[in-house]
């Protein structure tokens, strides 16, 4: 099954063996040595990275090399080149509007005048301001409870009245 190059290149291990072998050519245990995974699990990797051209293995003697094709890697350097050039564009045009943003709050702010009342004017103004600070405060009246009258223990009729001696 051919693979692609995106899937060979989703998975850290596999990033980091393509590094490795970049550099120079590696033997599989030399390999397997660099990643605290068992040897089967490189192995694996590896056939991934040939199946999508990423790694080519030489037998020399009783040793198999592995050796990097990063040319197949032009394949996402091209893809992600778009994205590139979209997301410059994208820049140069917010740096444009965060000048002219810029440019807009250097601009001086012309203040209105104020006009200065006429003398009259002001000393109305400041007779109702002391008006204002002079004026006693209302008592405020506290509302109460209406009391129930008091009981008058004593009847209207006499004691004697009923009384029968």
């Amino acid at each position: 099954m051919r693979r692609d190059v995106f899937q060979a290149i989703a998975d850290p291990t596999r990033r980091q063996i393509i590094n490795l072998v970049a550099h120079k050519s590696l033997n599989l245990n030399s390999v397997a040595e660099q990643f605290p995974v068992s040897r089967p699990a490189i192995s694996k990797h590896i056939k991934i990275l040939t199946e999508c051209g990423l790694v080519v293995i030489n037998q020399k003697g009783r040793e198999r090399f592995c050796e990097a094709k990063v040319e197949k890697l032009t394949e996402v350097s091209d893809w992600v080149e778009q994205f590139r050039e979209m997301w410059e564009a994208r820049f140069d045009s917010l740096d444009k509007y965060l000048a002219e943003v810029q440019a807009k709050e250097k601009e001086p702010v012309v203040e209105e005048k104020k006009t200065l009342p006429k003398k009259t004017e002001k000393k109305k103004l400041e007779a109702k301001q002391v008006k204002k600070k002079k004026a006693p405060a209302k008592p405020v009246k506290q509302k109460t409870k209406p009391q129930p009258p008091e009981e008058d223990n004593s009847s209207s009729v006499p004691d004697n009245q009923y009384s029968l001696f």
